[in-house]
């Protein structure tokens, strides 16, 4: 019978189980904003060798549920050139993940959170769709949630509110599981963590078909407050922990 890791205890398992469901709502009914805080509290919960490839890998069911659900509203002249772009982008990001100290990559998490928060996300034209796949498929080997910059490209291509939804669905759906290749290639064990998977990813699903039926027209205007409330939070939250940690290493090291 399959068990949850003994790396995290029954409780955890079920509260990100209950999350998987509730960020998968939140970006079925609001467009965005559930992979980030999904990212946010799989690093407070998980260790962060698991963190990017057991995000991946559930973030390819929320996003698959959308890609099947709306399938024929894709902009489907984007897929080869994205998924060209990704896979060049993974590889190269993966040959240097394995070489990150673990205090190094939840720095890189919360200045990358606090960046997508309050900094300007750099905008991808339609014409540069392959560049764009090299790019965020480069970042989301380290930073897991690069949904924004994705949608920041989809968004000049100019489409109805359903297509972009769609389209953009599709193009994470590839780069998730691009990346979640590249991660079992370097050697991340995914079968430790079978049971988790597959309950987040059947959660997602379910988070997502609410988020459709559950259309969120009212309380928009609070919405963006709270989701960037949330993700400052967590933000500085790892931010801590990464500086304690590095404290700690320099004093080994001074000791040694």
């Amino acid at each position: 019978m399959p068990e949850f890791p003994e790396t995290i205890s029954t409780l955890t398992a079920y509260f990100l189980i209950f999350i998987s469901m509730a960020t998968s709502f939140i970006t079925s009914a609001f467009g965005i904003g559930g992979g980030a805080i999904l990212l946010g509290l799989l690093a407070v919960k998980l260790p962060p060798i698991a963190l990017l490839p057991i995000h991946g890998i559930v973030q390819i069911g929320s996003n698959l549920g959308r890609t099947i659900i709306f399938f024929k509203d894709i902009k489907k002249d984007t897929l080869i050139p994205f998924t060209v772009g990704t896979i060049i982008g993974s590889i190269i990001g993966g040959s240097i993940f394995i070489q990150i100290d673990e205090w190094l990559l939840q720095l890189s998490i919360s200045l990358f959170i606090l960046w997508s928060v309050y900094g300007k996300i750099p905008i991808i034209r339609s014409k540069q769709i392959t560049i764009g796949g090299v790019f965020s498929g480069f970042l989301t080997m380290f930073f897991g949630a690069s949904g924004t910059l994705v949608a920041g490209m989809v968004k000049t291509l100019n489409l109805e509110p359903v297509r972009h939804l769609a389209t953009h669905s599709a193009l994470m759906s590839i780069q998730h599981l691009i990346k979640v290749v590249v991660f079992g290639f370097v050697g991340f064990a995914y079968s430790e963590y079978f049971l988790l998977i597959f309950l987040m990813i059947i959660s997602g699903f379910v988070g997502t078909v609410l988020g459709k039926k559950i259309l969120v027209k009212y309380g928009s205007k609070y919405f963006k407050l709270i989701l960037h409330s949330v993700l400052t939070l967590i933000a500085l939250y790892l931010l801590s922990n990464a500086i304690i940690m590095s404290k700690a290493l320099d004093n080994i090291i001074f000791f040694v």
